[in-house]
């Protein structure tokens, strides 16, 4: 083979050597203990046996190797190339690296380390670069199970031999939202108490370790947490969203703790209906909150609304406020002295001075009560009673009276509950029909009393004013007599001259008249005339008319009779016209009835003949009798 043939040869084998040795390198790799991590995995580790030194094993508790013991091993490998990983020593598993997505947590179960107590459910946190040293985690002490620490958003090399991973949402709280906390571990809760004692330096829970180490206790907690993104561990905290408490402005709001130390009474000897205490502590709290909005543990603490503004309450079946505190008030039936039962409806303006609401909600525990338990009891009673001391009649007329005294009566004792009684109006009074009838007639009756009266004073003055009319008109009369004469002398000569007038007026009038008659007469006589002349004219147009008319048909009758004649011949056309004349006229031929006088027997031709007459004449009749 010559020289140039050999170098091929020998750099084709060349070539085929290199593709063999890059299509199975890994295996190659492995074979000579060398392993590749890429960089978005890891390596996890298994070891088959030991070689050298003395044989180690596991623990009967443990599943991770730590010191060199055959199993799965507590380190892993990184991104890179790593040496002396015999294919036949060591088992090597490339994982994805673990990633938290934002907006998340990472929650671990570790599956090997120290047992944990008897009273815990979460194992609690050990230096072990945020559990991506699994070495590290079982040499410091980390507990199986589900662990109190977490891991944020981002990428982290978690050796799932040990850990799993579960992914959870961050906590959120909404705008004008509290949060109220309820922890699944720690110390139980001290007796006489409902919720944990507060700790702090926790982070707002979102430390549990600091939690647990601080002394806290499971269950309900005191603190709550604000609008926010918070990083909690659900198998830690579980959470409640709730709105805040709003206290409206004209509004105060007295606190009644569940929680908290026994406080020491702030009310005094004097007021002996609950403890007021200072805020922090159990009872009703002496400051009461003003308005705004507030993060209230509503499982810890009950805020009561006390109106501070003038209240009004209506004593009306068909009236209620918006505060609705009055809603089960309805119209007052009182009874008169003389028997009498009548509605009333009555409107009580009360104030509570925000520094009197602690102890308002102190004796009574709500509005609801202060309104049910004092006001309509007192107030009902007040003018139950005020009406059986008067009749209805005097009732409505002293009414002012009445409402001023109830008005005082009610403050007095309003006082006594640390409640100011503006002031008592009294509604609209409904009294029985029947006694209204009365009074109606009786008002009735007095009106028409001064309007007699009134009548009676008219009636006076108008005869008063008759008297002297009488006499201005006797006055009017003596001077219309003096000038009656002269009037009278004036209408004499106007009569004169009017007769003169009148007599020139009836001739001219008869000359007129003369005149008119003769004109319509020759009027009329003209008129007859024209009118007998057209008349004539119109008989003699008329008859020539009516003669050249008949002298056409005639002529035209005749030609066609004589066309007929010669169409049909003279004896066929009369018995024509004579059959036509025969169906015009309805001319029987054939009689009706036949009776012969000559029959079969010579002598009773006669008879026969008779009775057929007879019979003909009943048939006629029948038929009249049918018809009708």
């Amino acid at each position: 083979m010559n020289p140039v043939g050999i170098i091929a040869l020998w750099w084709g084998g060349l070539f085929l050597a290199v593709l063999i040795f890059l299509l199975t390198y890994r295996f190659w790799f492995r074979l000579l203990g060398i392993i590749l991590v890429p960089e978005d995995k890891i390596g996890l580790v298994t070891l088959k046996y030991s070689l050298f030194g003395e044989k180690k094993e596991l623990p009967t508790n443990r599943i991770i190797a730590v010191d060199g013991e055959a199993g799965f091993q507590a380190q892993t490998l990184a991104p890179g190339i790593h040496f002396w990983y015999w294919i036949w020593q060591y088992h090597i598993e490339l994982q994805h690296l673990t990633v938290i997505p934002p907006g998340q947590i990472g929650l671990l179960i570790a599956k090997d380390g120290d047992e944990l107590p008897t009273n815990s459910i979460l194992g609690k946190r050990v230096d072990c670069d945020a559990y991506q040293d699994a070495a590290a985690f079982i040499r410091n002490g980390g507990q199986k199970g589900r662990q109190t620490a977490y891991i944020t958003t981002g990428v982290y090399r978690i050796n799932t031999f040990l850990f799993d991973l579960v992914l959870a949402p961050m906590t959120q709280i909404r705008e004008n939202m509290l949060g109220i906390i309820t922890t699944l571990d720690g110390a139980p809760i001290e007796m006489g108490q409902i919720a944990g004692k507060e700790v702090t330096g926790h982070n707002s829970f979102q430390d549990a370790d600091a939690f647990l180490r601080g002394g806290g206790n499971k269950g309900l907690q005191p603190q709550v947490l604000l609008a926010g993104s918070y990083n909690l561990n659900p198998w830690f905290a579980q959470i409640e969203e709730h709105e805040m408490t709003q206290i409206p402005i004209g509004n105060v709001g007295v606190v009644i703790s569940f929680y908290g130390k026994e406080g020491v009474d702030l009310s005094g000897d004097e007021f002996r209906h609950g403890n007021i205490v200072s805020k922090g502590q159990k009872g009703v709290w002496a400051e009461p909150l003003g308005p705004g909005k507030y993060p209230v543990n509503k499982y810890l603490y009950k805020v009561e609304l006390v109106p501070t503004t003038n209240l009004v309450l209506n004593w009306a079946s068909a009236r209620t406020e918006s505060h609705m505190l009055d809603k089960h008030l309805s119209t007052i039936t009182v009874r008169s002295k003389d028997g009498f039962p009548f509605n009333l409806d009555v409107s009580q303006i009360i104030h509570i001075p925000a520094t009197e609401a602690p102890k308002v909600i102190a004796r009574f525990g709500s509005m609801n009560n202060l309104v049910s338990q004092v006001l309509e009891p007192t107030i009902g009673n007040y003018f139950r009673n005020s009406a059986q001391d008067a009749d209805v009649i005097s009732f409505l007329t002293s009414r002012k009276e009445r409402q001023d005294s109830a008005k005082r009566h009610i403050g007095q004792v309003l006082e006594e509950y640390n409640v100011h009684g503006v002031d008592t109006l009294i509604g609209d009074i409904v009294p029985p029909d029947s006694l209204m009838k009365t009074l109606t007639d009786r008002k009735l009756a007095e009106e028409q009393k001064v309007t007699y009266d009134t009548q009676k004073m008219a009636q006076e003055t108008r005869q008063a004013l008759e008297k002297e009319t009488a006499i201005a008109d006797i006055q009017k009369q003596i001077v219309q007599a003096d000038q009656g004469v002269l009037i009278a002398e004036r209408i004499a000569d106007a009569a004169v001259k009017k007769s003169t007038g009148e007599a020139n007026g009836v001739r001219i009038a008869a000359s007129a008249e003369a005149e008119r008659t003769k004109m319509i007469a020759a009027a009329e006589s003209e008129k007859v005339k024209l009118m007998a002349q057209a008349e004539a004219e119109k008989i003699e147009i008329t008859g020539k008319a009516e003669a050249e008319k008949t002298l056409a048909v005639g002529q035209s009758s005749a030609e066609a009779y004589r066309l007929a004649v010669e169409a049909m011949g003279g004896d066929n056309f009369t018995k024509m016209k004579v059959m036509e004349t025969i169906g015009q006229e309805k001319v029987k031929i054939i009689p009706d009835v036949l009776i012969s006088g000559e029959g079969g027997n010579g002598a009773n031709g006669a008879i026969g003949g008779m009775l057929g007459l007879r019979l003909l004449d009943m048939l006629k009749t029948e038929k009249k009798e049918d018809k009708a």
